[in-house]
């Protein structure tokens, strides 16, 4: 009889083991295999299959690209106020000044980006950002910030197998593999236990150093932009070992999901459109985030659409249009103009770019969302508007960290071994 048919836990041993395969759970892997730790990266689907590819429009961060006034003190700024200041400062300085080398670093790793007239990566507009500040592939951002993580850590293999003659000695990938409690010895982290799924078998990785980059929660709300495996693992496991959590009523509901039909409701549908002309209508045809600005943000808005349209061209003279607030006052407007009964035949709203921009630049712009509404809704986007609404998006709280990410427990103290990174943080 074999190990697996006694119900036998196969053990293994690491330096450093992550527990998820996105973008946050890849970078955190890499930098430990440089570093000389032999690493476990843990996915619980296929490998590549992570929310960050939901990541459609961009990557924030102030290099000024497109407009010269842009720096970090101002992206700091943008992401105070969109959080009502209720943000970790601290982690938001972070951020701000760190993310322009991390947008280089994946450049350098081999992302492609899009290129602006002279050569360096193109910035586009977002809602809750002053300037145009998002580096973009096209519509599908995320899926390319995974492209290059996975191709690094294959690279990492490679190199391994020549100086190992093992490609997985250092750095190992385990797929569809769900961890379901971490182990503690003597206060301190010691592993991670869980089973794989293809097999049902248990799995033991003894490791001094678990991280927790497991994402978000959506699969706790019926319409989300998330696939099946954002239960909130990461968040469960940190409470399991006395680690706290915070802010966990913030959850953010993207403004625009696909509502029809059904069977795709709330997939995302990307801020770029709006970013690059699109516009929310209610049932009347009315503009109607104009009716919607906060005091807090009205001196950077426009009040009319004549003036939101010049911002486009002229961002230096004008103010930025109303559906470029931030994603949860634009998701509170949709859902109020619902409520009021102006909403589109299925619960929703019309986004609309194609009466604004012209085919070509739609297409070239705004492939994924072309083929996606297109191909699942039957929707030419190039000709008629879409229908959208709030979905789940992104968890906001998350589990408690230092600025070095150490995960903290209910006293404010490190629990020693244990750290987190990206959406469950």
């Amino acid at each position: 009889m074999t190990d697996s048919e006694r119900g036998d836990i196969q053990r293994l041993s690491y330096d450093v083991v992550v527990i998820g395969a996105g973008g946050s759970g890849l970078r955190a892997a890499i930098e430990a295999r440089l570093a000389g730790k032999k690493t476990a990266i843990i996915s619980k689907s296929l490998f590549g299959k992570a929310h960050t590819v939901m990541a459609e429009g961009g990557a924030a961060a102030a290099m000024g690209n497109v407009n010269s006034r842009d720096n970090w003190q101002v992206h700091f700024r943008d992401t105070m106020r969109g959080g009502k200041f209720l943000n970790s400062w601290r982690m938001a300085e972070v951020h701000a000044k760190e993310a322009p080398d991390r947008v280089w670093e994946l450049e350098a790793w081999g992302a492609v980006f899009d290129r602006t007239k002279d050569g360096k990566i193109s910035q586009r507009n977002f809602g809750g950002h002053e300037y145009p500040r998002l580096a973009h592939v096209g519509d599908r951002t995320g899926l390319e910030m995974i492209r290059t993580l996975q191709q690094k850590v294959v690279a990492l293999q490679q190199q391994d197998a020549i100086e190992h003659g093992d490609a997985e000695a250092m750095i190992k990938v385990f797929a569809e593999t769900t961890i379901t409690r971490l182990i503690k010895d003597d206060g301190r982290i010691a592993g991670a236990f869980g089973y794989v799924r293809e097999t049902g078998n248990f799995i033991l990785f003894e490791a001094p150093a678990v991280i927790l980059a497991t994402g978000g929660i959506g699969k706790s709300f019926k319409v989300t932009s998330n696939s099946w495996e954002y239960t909130g693992d990461g968040h469960a496991l940190a409470l399991l070992t006395g680690a706290t959590v915070l802010n966990m009523e913030f959850v953010q509901f993207h403004p625009t999901g696909m509502v029809w039909p059904l069977s795709v409701k709330g997939l995302l549908v990307t801020e770029s459109v709006r970013g690059d002309g699109g516009v929310l209508r209610n049932s009347e045809g009315k503009r109607f985030m104009f009716d919607y600005v906060p005091d807090v943000f009205r001196a950077q808005y426009a009040e009319t659409e004549e003036e939101g349209d010049r911002w486009y061209t002229d961002p230096d003279h004008n103010r930025r249009p109303p559906e470029l607030l931030p994603r949860d006052e634009v998701a509170r407007s949709i859902n109020s103009e619902v409520k009021a009964g102006r909403g589109s035949p299925h619960g929703g709203v019309f986004l609309d770019i194609a009466s604004r921009r012209p085919a070509e630049e739609i297409l070239r712009k705004l492939p994924s969302m072309y083929h996606q509404f297109k191909e699942l809704a039957d929707v030419d986007i190039t000709k008629e508007p879409m229908e959208v609404g709030p979905t789940c998006h992104y968890m906001m709280g998350g589990i408690a960290v230092t600025r070095d990410g150490n995960v903290t427990d209910v006293k404010n103290d490190p629990v020693p071994g244990l750290y987190a990174a990206g959406e469950c943080s």
